[in-house]
């Protein structure tokens, strides 16, 4: 039975098995997810980060034990990694707007930091790429992701500080 629920987690409910971009797919279903949380389900955000905070770290002995018979280790299937980078510029966006909540500029934001995402996530820029080389493991499988993410926040506060000297 834990096998199974491993399964279902690092593959995000079998999302991970669809064979065209599976990664795409998984960051493109947790930027859906979190805005009905937020903006549909008007889930507060101390659940929501209660609950990322045990994926995050249950996450670490699931992908460790769905890979343990495979010398693969990063195996394509596995996009829980991809929730949790997807998850992080999400979230810290909710947080810092508070209780005010406009669902079109959510949109635009959640297209930006998806976009970001996958760039980051794709290019794989230091240090992000060290976790990809050095660490065949799930500690290097989900901490490339989490840096992915903190490059998109980076990159927008960046923006953000640019764009309050220009205008």
């Amino acid at each position: 039975m834990i096998k199974n629920f491993n399964y279902l987690l690092v593959t995000m409910f079998g999302l991970g098995k669809i064979k065209y971009m599976p990664g795409t797919l998984g960051s493109l279903a947790t930027t859906v997810i979190l805005f009905y949380l937020f903006h549909v389900f008007n889930i507060s955000s101390d659940i929501i980060l209660a609950s990322l905070m045990i994926i995050f770290v249950y996450s670490f002995y699931a992908i460790s034990t769905h890979t343990k018979d495979s010398k693969n280790k990063d195996p394509g299937e596995v996009i829980i990694d991809e929730f949790l980078g997807q998850s992080i510029p999400i979230y810290l966006y909710e947080v810092s707007h508070g209780t005010s909540k406009e669902s079109n500029e959510a949109i635009i934001y959640y297209t930006l930091f998806f976009v970001l995402f996958r760039y980051f996530d794709i290019m794989k820029p230091f240090p992000v790429n060290l976790f990809d080389k050095n660490f065949k493991n799930s500690f290097g499988v989900i901490m490339d992701d989490i840096f992915a993410g903190f490059y998109v926040v980076l990159t927008v506060v960046c923006f953000m500080i640019v764009k309050s000297y220009v205008l």
